[in-house]
């Protein structure tokens, strides 16, 4: 295919996103995942107005610390704060930087489908596919460090695949420098590096090639992964409390409640938000092809069997945290996804059926009206995820003590949320649970002010006497100095 064409492709299908996003660049976080969204974006707030040091990650909820929390490797937010050092502060340069990531991953599994595929028409499929997938569809606007991790990951397996192909050194290095970024941006895309060994055992094994040419492939790659590893040994031991680590070795839910989850994510995340509705009959016909065509004959597929075995093993392993609402934990799949569904699109493509080839067109062409069908809505002000005053009255809630006071704050289970619209420090409850001797030690280490929405806490006669005057109340937020 002429590079004209393709270029063509890129640029219609970046006009089209752009189009569907643009009326949401200028709104402040809301919807599904708002809590891990202010919490990333509390992150990029924090390096740019008080450390820029990338190793020292803060959180607004750090009561009278410091709030340095390192989990995953923040250069995604390092990043963006550097943007804001430039440009200045703005939650609309974070979505645009967020888009372009997007366009970046779009771009990789093009360039990975068509080396696999060897087919420019498969990259097309799959780049559309990709952007139309209602949960990237979503979240390529959105501060998540998933987001940018999964734009290095593709990349990465991109030049993994490359390598398998070219066999040189200078591949496996890509790889090596991408997955290795990925992982420590994400700790569940090292399962991505999988597919290296993987293919030294086939060749090893299957083909009798010499182990010792692979060495310096080994020590590459091995190189590459032991500094995502650091990262993590060093920081795991100060996640307290983290479900993601002990997964279902810690699981509180019933085995009804976790087949529960397993049957919501089989039949309704898969196909509803990470396949896209009117692609779930390229995907059905993917799998059909695999065993019609005995494409597990093929070395390839050994590859591919093992790396989606490694992440459904992961799945298993998180479903008690990933539930019913944590798509973005499945960013993971989205290659061995897209996959099938060239597969299927390209089966149908290839058949000397002018009605098929037509129907598949129709189909693909109405991936963008069924993602904004099912997305749209996330983005809705009038339902925020959150009370809907913090987003209402953010500017007078933010104005109304000073940005350095030390605040007590909520109702906010998220410990993210509310802390991020007043755009304050301090502490937070939940549920209503805020005694008077905990709020008596919080003024004792510096907590000038109350911010809060609970009926019940401010009707607690004993928290009364620590209320010295009340600021303003904004909708069912007031707002107490405290003594």
């Amino acid at each position: 295919m002429k590079k004209s064409i393709l270029l063509i492709f890129f640029i219609l299908l970046t006009a089209l996103s752009l189009l569907m996003h643009f009326p949401h660049f200028k709104k402040d976080l809301v919807s599904i995942h708002v809590w891990r969204q202010t919490q990333t974006q509390t992150t990029i707030d924090n390096f740019y107005e008080e450390d820029f040091n990338i190793f020292n990650p803060r959180r607004n909820s750090r009561e009278d610390g410091d709030g340095i929390f390192r989990m995953e490797f923040p250069l995604m937010q390092w990043l963006v704060a550097g943007l804001y050092k430039i440009f200045g502060q703005s939650i609309m340069l974070t979505r645009i930087f967020m888009f372009i990531t997007g366009l970046f991953s779009i771009l990789g599994m093009f360039s990975f489908i068509r080396l696999i595929f060897k087919s420019d028409i498969a990259g097309i499929i799959a780049a559309w596919a990709l952007c139309f997938s209602p949960s990237f569809y979503y979240y390529t606007i959105n501060p998540l460090p998933d987001n940018f991790a999964f734009a290095l990951s593709i990349w990465g397996i991109y030049f993994v695949f490359k390598w398998i192909k070219t066999e040189k050194i200078r591949d496996v290095l890509f790889a090596s420098i991408f997955l290795s970024l990925a992982t420590l941006c994400k700790l569940p895309f090292i399962l991505y590096w999988i597919t290296i060994p993987t293919y030294i055992f086939i060749k090893a094994y299957r083909k009798k090639q010499n182990f010792k040419s692979f060495i310096s492939v080994v020590l590459v790659s091995a190189s590459f992964l032991s500094l995502s590893l650091v990262w993590y040994l060093k920081v795991i031991s100060g996640w307290e409390g983290n479900g993601i680590v002990t997964g279902m070795l810690d699981n509180t839910f019933t085995w009804s409640e976790i087949f529960d989850y397993l049957q919501h994510n089989f039949v309704s995340v898969l196909p509803e938000l990470l396949i896209n509705y009117a692609a779930v009959p390229f995907f059905i016909i993917g799998i059909y092809v695999i065993f019609q065509t005995k494409l597990w004959q093929n070395d390839n597929f050994l590859i591919y069997a093992i790396w989606g075995l490694a992440i459904l093993a992961y799945f298993l392993f998180e479903i008690n945290m990933i539930a019913k609402i944590h798509d973005h934990y499945l960013f993971s799949f989205y290659p061995l996804i897209i996959i099938l569904i060239v597969t299927g699109a390209k089966y149908l493509l290839d058949k000397k059926n002018n009605i098929l080839k037509t129907s598949v067109i129709i189909v693909l062409a109405l991936l963008p009206i069924t993602a904004h069908i099912r997305m749209h809505v996330r983005w809705n002000e009038s339902d925020p995820g959150f009370n809907k005053d913090l987003l209402v009255h953010k500017n007078q809630l933010r104005e109304a003590v000073p940005d350095y006071s030390l605040c007590v704050v909520g109702n906010d289970i998220s410990h993210h949320i509310f802390l991020y619209y007043i755009h304050k420090k301090g502490w937070v409850f939940e549920e209503d649970n805020l005694k008077a001797d905990q709020l008596s030690d919080m003024i004792s280490r510096g907590a000038t002010y109350l911010y809060t929405d609970s009926e019940l806490v401010l009707q607690d006669k004993d928290i009364q006497k620590h209320l010295s005057s009340k600021i303003t109340k904004l909708g069912t937020i007031s707002v107490w100095e405290l003594e």
